[in-house]
């Protein structure tokens, strides 16, 4: 049934050359596969000229012209594919994310409840078959197992039936069609044999089956759950209504979507700037870190721009408009993080690719394997039981598990070393990585600033200088008063606006504001900053004496030395791609060691670094933390963030470390390479498995039960060699570069 126009129309964004654009999620994807079918189905539909599949968010983005199609075609193939399709909301997604899981992990309980059951009374048949059973008690243990596995797999087999008849209906092949024939088949068969009071039936067999497919399916589901809801985090910096300023001089909180060009805003201080402008009246300090990356708060006036995003630190402002609801910094930013994600979303993870020739290559064995005994003279019954025999000794529990079952060791030692992960397939590419780009601000330095302890006052004018702070709203008294742990203000401190707070304690006058402020000469503050290039400066006099000048800045992060050391030797080359200003970059790359880098860069710029590099073959690490640094940690083939970026940066990163030092990179790309090599282990156990144990199948020497425990002990065999990881991660200190 065509899906009507209206119901899409809404959700399209129309462009000025006649193209359109629409985001939507798509339930059903499972591999890479499903990736590949949607984007070539789509794409050869007349008019669309662009389809991409993200695999971890599930979010398909099409572009078409509007002149050969619509959106219903669009929505009637991906139905006719076998996918249902939705709007792409951040939160529905992860809400249907949830429900998913918890279904499996309901399905999951369920078949292992009914397996422990099963193999009780399949030991006393077996048990008996041996000894002195009497048929009777034979047939009742049998039909107890009947009344267990025939509503377990009905239950818990649904995640897969589902997938498979999809599949079947499309004309097309997954690794969830050869289950649900192996499991239906034998769960069919044991029933016949059941009621002919045969002396075998295989009702363990086809449970334990789906226990094992189901624990590699929610591995696969916890590592591939996602935290990007960029989407929801640009909110956090991006205001929804701006103070229009009406031509008698009042103002009026109005949407951003009613501003124009030209129009003008008011931003008081303390308020975040919703539009990107010119500044038409006033003057203020403002706080762009977490936007350009620059740290020293930049004095603006007249003429002027100022971006959407950036913090008003003090100062009134009137901005004329050059862009509100669209066409923003902010706005930017978004677009090529969304471009960044999609193009990274083409990485293919190791078990999707051992995967792609699984389903016809298993079809086929068990097919050739009934015709082929039934061609010798064998009675189509025991055909079938041998033909049941191939599809179950070859499921892919072994293939399912030898992946997840390494990243959840790797999480949690992950985690240990403080790291956590929000992409399964991060530990694959951070294994791979060759060369890392590191962003500045907040990221080798700490992400809030601080009092250098080289401030030069004694303890008394240090409480002093934090009580003044106190009385301040700008973000430099603010991290001064931190940096004293001052509790109680000055009570006749007064401040004035735009240069600093005043007070009199004991008959003598005290200040704390800018240099100018306390009458610091400009050769003084120049050689200052010759010293300290990525430092704010405060000053602060008490009476007639000289003003001390304190250094304010992100200082470098605990162990960043030691880090940038270790990684240089391990054979990693090191870039610093910044926003700052190229006094405090060199600055911070002479400590460092670091030869080359960069400053002053926007976020395109440091995704066409990230491409350069790409292009030569590179494979990169981004570490970074602000706004502007999201779409180039989309962009890179793998990157971290810390615990203190921006929620965007987060979302966009492929993990996360927690704490003040930078060790964790280290230690991440050390577990990373560890666990590839399990993984690669673990892939090459389940093809020698399968090499050794199908001819056997094929020939008839093993039975379904026989399967499934061969099936159950090459699942054991890959989950314990996983577990090797916690041995072997631990032997070395340093990344080796050659795993």
């Amino acid at each position: 049934m065509s899906t009507p126009e209206r119901d899409w129309a809404a959700f399209v964004t129309d462009t000025d050359d006649g193209r359109a654009h629409m985001d939507l999620a798509v339930d059903g994807i499972t591999c890479a596969a499903c990736m590949y079918e949607i984007e070539r189905g789509l794409q050869k539909l007349e008019g669309v000229e662009k389809a991409r599949v993200n695999l971890s968010s599930h979010r398909l983005s099409v572009d078409w012209d509007q002149k050969k199609t619509n959106p219903s075609p669009i929505v009637d193939l991906l139905q006719k594919l076998g996918y249902k399709a939705y709007p792409f909301d951040p939160a529905q997604v992860k809400s249907r994310g949830d429900v998913a899981g918890k279904e499996i992990l309901r399905a999951l309980a369920v078949s292992g409840f009914a397996a422990m059951n099963i193999m009780l009374l399949s030991i006393s048949v077996w048990s008996g078959n041996a000894s002195d059973i009497d048929n009777e008690t034979r047939a009742f243990f049998h039909w107890i197992s009947a009344l267990i596995a025939l509503p377990t797999v009905a239950y818990s087999g649904r995640i897969f039936f589902r997938s498979a008849y999809m599949a079947v209906k499309t004309k097309r092949l997954n690794m969830d069609v050869p289950i649900t024939i192996g499991v239906l088949l034998a769960t069919g068969l044991s029933l016949w044999q059941t009621i002919q009071e045969a002396k075998h039936a295989y009702f363990d067999s086809a449970v334990m089956l789906l226990f094992f497919l189901l624990v590699g399916r929610y591995f696969d589901h916890l590592m591939r759950r996602k935290t990007r809801a960029f989407a929801e985090n640009l909110a956090t910096l991006k205001a929804e209504s701006a103070a229009k300023i009406l031509e008698d001089g009042t103002t009026l909180d109005v949407p951003l979507s009613k501003l124009t060009v030209g129009d003008r805003v008011l931003v008081r201080a303390g308020e975040r700037i919703s539009v990107d402008g010119r500044i038409a009246a006033g003057s203020s300090e403002v706080d762009q870190s977490l936007v350009t990356g620059e740290t020293l708060l930049q004095f603006v006036a007249k003429g002027d721009l100022v971006y959407a995003g950036t913090m008003n630190a003090d100062g009134v402002l009137e901005i004329e408009v050059t862009a509100a609801a669209k066409g923003t910094l902010l706005d930017e930013v978004n677009r090529l993080l969304e471009t960044a994600m999609e193009g990274r979303s083409r990485y293919v993870h190791i078990a999707d690719r051992a995967s792609q020739l699984y389903a016809p290559v298993v079809h086929a064995a068990a097919l050739l394997t009934l015709v082929g005994w039934i061609m010798l003279g064998m009675a189509w019954q025991p055909a079938l039981v041998i033909a049941i025999s191939v599809l179950i000794i070859t499921c892919p529990c072994a293939l399912g598990l030898a992946i997840p079952a390494v990243q959840v060791v790797a999480s949690g030692l992950f985690f240990n070393e403080r790291v956590l992960l929000n992409a399964g397939d991060a530990i694959e590419r951070l294994a791979g990585v060759d060369t890392i780009v590191f962003d500045k601000t907040g990221t080798l330095t700490l992400p809030e600033a601080s009092l250098s302890k080289d401030h030069g006052l004694s303890p008394e004018q240090l409480d002093l200088a934090g009580r003044l702070a106190l009385s301040s709203s700008h973000p430099l008294s603010q991290a001064i008063a931190r940096a004293t742990g001052a509790q109680q203000i000055l009570p006749d401190a007064k401040e004035v606006t735009g240069k600093g707070v005043e007070a009199i304690v004991d008959g003598t006058q005290v200040k704390l504001g800018s240099p100018a402020f306390c009458g610091v000469a400009d050769a003084k503050l120049v050689q200052a900053r010759d010293r300290q290039p990525d430092a704010s400066f405060v000053a602060f006099q008490l009476g007639e004496a000289d003003a001390h000048l304190l250094p304010v800045g992100q200082f470098m992060r605990e162990g960043a030395t030691e880090t940038i050391q270790k990684l240089k030797d391990a054979g990693f080359s090191i870039e610093i791609l910044s926003g700052d200003h190229a006094g405090a970059v060199k600055h911070a790359a002479d400590v460092l060691g670091v030869d080359c880098w960069k400053a002053g860069l926007k976020p395109q710029d440091k995704i066409n670094r990230i491409e350069e590099l790409k292009a030569q073959g590179k494979n990169v690490l981004m570490v970074g933390d602000g706004l502007n640094d999201a779409p180039s940690l989309a962009a890179a083939n793998v990157s971290i963030s810390p615990v203190s970026a921006v929620h965007v940066s987060q979302a966009a990163a492929d993990a996360v470390f927690l704490g003040d030092s930078l060790a964790p990179v280290m230690s991440a790309l050390t577990i990373s390479q560890k666990a590839r090599g399990l993984m690669n282990q673990n892939l090459a156990l389940s093809v020698i498995y399968n090499l050794i144990a199908v001819p056997f199948a094929v020939l008839g020497f093993v039975t379904p039960l026989v399967a499934a425990l061969a099936m159950s002990g090459s699942s054991i065999i890959v989950t314990l060699n996983a577990v090797r990881l916690r041995m072997i991660a631990g032997t070395t200190t340093q990344p080796d570069q050659e795993a």
